[in-house]
């Protein structure tokens, strides 16, 4: 990004939605951190740069070539730290991206997840929002380009999604601006305890594995007892998940 436009943005102060405040890269004094994953075109970067009034400012992972990018918004009187990580298909850590975006949901530990997805490819999309969802409690699904989904005569029930998820449903078309104030809202419910979410888990596992993963989380929250997710961490140390095994040598689960 060129000075000039940097610039403009930190001492951006547009309102785009009512009680949205664009803060660029001023994430001082931050009330709470929002999470914003989803597969390659989504419509992520469209939603950051709506939040934040940014264009793709980056800034480095340490010890990472792959970037992020970061900025802030104030919605009535708190700030938010938005973080818009690399697209991916998948938290299995097969690749940096996956294993990034998937260590700032676990460790990084947001207060607010938002996973994106593409309304018009919703069932392909739905994999990374399951995985995403066996991570962590607070979360929320974009339905982005809807759009697009209409001119395609594709209809979404949205009440019925949100149910079977277990977590709030926004349907958005980001690039027209639309639903991104019931986003905001949104997000500042979950972030402040209005919206309790409940998540879908995997619930079908066999008795064995269950027992397995049930001894092992107890191990797990013993040693340790500040660790987001026990049950999920379990599930990957028993695949023999050698980034998950070197996080608990490293200590970096803590």
């Amino acid at each position: 990004m060129d000075d000039k436009v940097n610039s403009v943005c930190e001492g951006c102060s547009q309102y785009s939605a009512k009680g949205l405040k664009k803060l660029g890269v001023n994430t001082d004094n931050i009330d709470f951190v929002v999470a914003l994953a989803g597969n390659p075109n989504t419509g992520k970067s469209t939603v950051f740069n709506a939040l934040t009034g940014l264009r793709q400012h980056t800034g480095n992972w340490p010890g990472k070539t792959v970037t992020r990018a970061e900025g802030a918004f104030e919605y009535g009187t708190q700030k938010y730290k938005l973080v818009d990580l690399p697209g991916t298909y998948s938290l299995l850590s097969t690749s940096q991206d996956e294993e990034i975006a998937r260590n700032f949901i676990l460790f990084g530990k947001p207060d607010v997840t938002v996973i994106m997805a593409d309304a018009c490819r919703l069932e392909r999309n739905l994999n990374l929002v399951l995985q995403i969802l066996e991570i962590t409690d607070k979360a929320i699904l974009c339905l982005n380009l809807m759009d697009e989904a209409k001119r395609n005569n594709i209809s979404i029930d949205e009440r019925t999604l949100a149910r079977d998820l277990g977590i709030p449903v926004v349907p958005t078309s980001a690039r027209f601006n639309e639903g991104i104030p019931e986003l905001i809202k949104t997000i500042s419910e979950v972030a402040n305890g209005n919206i309790i979410c409940k998540p879908h888990r995997i619930k079908n596992v066999p008795e064995n594995i269950n027992k397995a993963v049930k001894k092992l989380s107890v191990e797990i929250e013993k040693q340790f007892p500040t660790i987001p997710n026990s049950r999920w961490i379990a599930f990957r140390l028993l695949e023999g998940d050698t980034h998950i095994i070197d996080a608990l040598k490293t200590g970096e689960l803590v």
